[in-house]
Parts: structure tokens; sequence; C-alpha cells
């Protein structure tokens, strides 16, 4: 069983940055690939990004694409998102979220085993 904890979120003015991470415990998540979500009030829990175990692969929605960045660092159990140039828009509780196995796709919800507990971001306008 792992567990992921969420940490990095806050309130900040458009146009700043923040630096999401994820930290794993319980067994190593090396091997799974690792996802970030997000939903806002009254929305849908969306896809943001996803990341391989190795890292060689990176998958962005296109909202994101040239402003977020996904990373991992296996050796400490630990997957980041940095976001700039953030917008008014980019407001929700955030999730990373892990897979166990690779199941044909990385954008959906139900590709994932499990979750973190979401952190908050507010981006004023």
């Amino acid at each position: 069983q792992v567990q992921l904890v969420e940490s990095g979120g806050g309130l900040v003015q458009a146009g700043g940055s923040l630096r999401l991470s994820c930290a794993a415990s319980g067994r190593t998540f090396s091997g799974h690939a690792m996802g970030w979500f997000r939903q806002a009030p009254g929305k849908e829990r969306e896809f943001v990004a996803a990341i391989t175990w190795s890292g060689g692969r990176t998958l962005y929605v296109d909202s994101v694409k040239g402003r977020f960045t996904i990373s991992r660092d296996n050796a400490e159990n630990t997957a980041f998102l940095q976001m700039n140039s953030l917008k008014p828009e980019d407001t929700a509780v955030y999730y990373c979220a892990g897979q166990l196995r690779y199941r044909g796709g990385y954008y959906s919800t139900g590709a994932y085993d499990y979750w973190g507990q979401g952190t908050q971001v507010t981006v004023s306008s």
C-alpha cells in the first residue's frame, strides 16, 4: 500500500509560481507512473500531467503545456509539479495519483490506483 501526501499549495497572484510535491510512503513508487489531476468547485476532476516511472515520458493537458513541468525523484519517492505563469483558471484542488501497472492510458482517473488527499491552489487576478 502506498500513501501519498501533497504539499506546496497556496495563494498566489496571477503570473506567479508554485511547486507542488507529492511524497510517497508505505512502499516505493518506483515502477509506477504518476499523475497530477485537479478539481475546481463544481467541476469534474481533470487530468493535468503524468510521468512514466523512468521519467522518460511526460504528458500534459493542452492548457498547461509550456507552463507546468512534472518531474520525479524515485530515490526520494517524491513527484513534483512546477507551475509557472499561473492563471486564475488554474485555481483548484490538486491531487497526485499513482498507477500500479499500466492499463493503456494516463488521462483518466480510472487509470490510477492510489491518490493523495489534495492541496489547494488559488490564483488571484
